[in-house]
């Protein structure tokens, strides 16, 4: 260990997918508290400690996943697995490692409550703590709306921006508003988030990348593919469906994970698929986890009413909504280099970054907070899991713990 302390990136530079699924499984088990959070973890562990890459190269990275939608820890996870194992298999067992932990216990409490039922857990001490983690999942999404319009939209034209969002998905409920919301935030950064200094964007690192660019044109054309054929071809199988709703949501998060959540809302909720009960529980659920937030979609998948569900229902769903970030990081890396510095490019980044603080605004609204704050003292719980969050800064999954115990005495039970 104390050799491994002292290696150079250079020296260091060659590994094996065991010794990347062995790191990002510990990763992957120790990993609290959300992507920015993730950064932090990878950092240590990979640039610090095990010396897989240089500071520089690091950064490269992380401007890359934080330019392209999709879930950043772990799409930044699979170009470090890919860098370090040379080629796919290193970038697999990175998200093998990082994410299964997670899915796997989210998927089987999913189907742990579809075989009780519901219904059984809506009531009794279960119900009030299912009802706690609903609470959470206000305090949480509040959290995040607020620290991203403070970083996404903090001037006037980008808060424009924003607040016309709203409005869009507010008028036109579902995937059409939020994909037309996005568009327009990025039209609207190319004529009014032009005017930032060359000078706030670093240096490129070096990237080892074990690809070539033709490689990367393929996968981005799978990526395209993967968004036009599944609709054409759904009604052959409930699971194909399945994989096109979680995979559109997939490819259309700018911002974190967070942002996931009225995408898939407006996929699995409103098309009948899961209850809005059980989506708010297994939001709330996923906080508790270490792990991409992005899990969920592994709990959406098993509760789903047949013909869906399960843990085919759970394995579809999860591949599904992971792997259009996971195509466009990839496919990505030999061009990034080039494309990172183009004002075009982080004009247009600009303002659909400022699009998604709307549409997660709109969300924290409905479904979250109307579907979790039924009476007074609700809301005053929701209120203290979000300045536990924001002021006194409290671990997540505290916070978790906090309102689940809180639960059932908000119910009535005690």
């Amino acid at each position: 260990m104390a050799d491994e302390a002292v290696e150079t990136p250079e020296e260091n530079s060659a590994g094996s997918p065991g010794e990347v699924f062995r790191a990002f499984l510990k990763l992957g088990l120790m990993s609290f508290g959300g992507p920015i959070a993730h950064l932090g973890y990878f950092r240590a562990e990979l640039v610090e400690r095990r010396r897989w890459i240089d500071d520089a190269g690091y950064a490269d990275l992380v401007a890359l996943c934080q330019f392209l939608p999709g879930p950043a820890s772990s799409q930044l996870g699979f170009a470090l697995g890919l860098i370090r194992g040379g080629g796919f298999l290193g970038g697999l067992a990175a998200w093998a490692g990082f994410t299964l932990p997670s899915a796997i216990l989210l998927a089987v409490l999913a189907l742990l409550s579809t075989y009780v039922g519901m219904s059984a857990l809506s009531g009794g001490v279960i119900g009030g703590i299912l009802h706690g983690l609903k609470l959470v999942a206000v305090a949480v999404v509040a959290q995040a709306v607020w620290g991203m319009a403070r970083t996404l939209a903090p001037d006037q034209p980008r808060a424009g921006i924003a607040l016309s969002a709203i409005v869009m998905v507010t008028l036109a409920a579902g995937s059409f508003g939020q994909v037309a919301a996005i568009a327009m935030g990025a039209i609207a950064g190319l004529v009014l988030c032009r005017d930032e200094s060359p000078a706030e964007t670093p240096a490129p690192g070096h990237l080892p990348v074990p690809l070539s660019r033709r490689t990367g044109v393929i996968l981005l054309v799978v990526f395209a593919l993967l968004l036009v054929l599944p609709p054409v071809f759904k009604a052959a199988s409930p699971y194909i469906g399945v994989f096109d709703s979680f995979y559109r949501s997939g490819a259309l998060v700018f911002g974190g994970g967070h942002v996931v959540l009225p995408l898939l809302q407006a996929e699995v909720v409103t098309t009948g698929w899961v209850l809005p009960s059980q989506f708010l529980a297994g939001y709330g659920l996923a906080q508790a986890v270490p792990g991409p937030l992005f899990t969920f979609a592994a709990w959406l998948g098993a509760v789903m009413a047949p013909p869906a569900g399960g843990v085919t229902g759970a394995a579809v769903a999860l591949v599904a909504v992971f792997l259009p970030g996971l195509l466009l990081v990839t496919g990505m890396l030999p061009f990034w280099g080039a494309l990172r510095g183009q004002p075009l490019a982080q004009a247009a980044m600009r303002g659909a970054n400022a699009a998604v603080v709307g549409i997660l605004g709109a969300a924290l609204y409905t479904p979250v907070f109307t579907g979790a704050v039924l009476r007074p003292m609700d809301f005053a719980a929701a209120v203290t899991g979000f300045l536990l969050l924001t002021v006194w800064k409290v671990p997540p999954l505290a916070v978790v713990v906090v309102l689940a115990v809180l639960g059932p005495f908000l119910t009535g039970l005690y």
